[in-house]
């Protein structure tokens, strides 16, 4: 089965995907990259706020909340 390359932001809540580019630059990027958002790195969406933004991602056994703005710039693998 060929794996789908498309925004975090559009991965379904509990599936497991990859993480394959990060697409921003700057501050943004540099904060993923800290968060330990790297190529391979395995992240799984949680659930969204009651408000629908942001959304909990559990990253490298820890629960990060990362706004759709700033997930539609990290391109993921399912």
């Amino acid at each position: 089965m060929k794996k789908r390359i498309l925004p975090l932001c559009n991965v379904p809540e509990g599936k497991c995907a990859e993480i394959y580019k990060i697409m921003c630059k700057g501050e943004n990027r540099r904060r993923f990259l800290d968060l330990g958002m790297i190529k391979g790195t395995k992240v799984v969406p949680l659930f969204k706020s009651p408000a629908g933004d942001p959304t909990a991602y559990l990253v490298r056994s820890a629960v990060i909340a990362i706004r759709s703005e700033d997930a539609k710039n990290i391109l993921a693998k399912i």
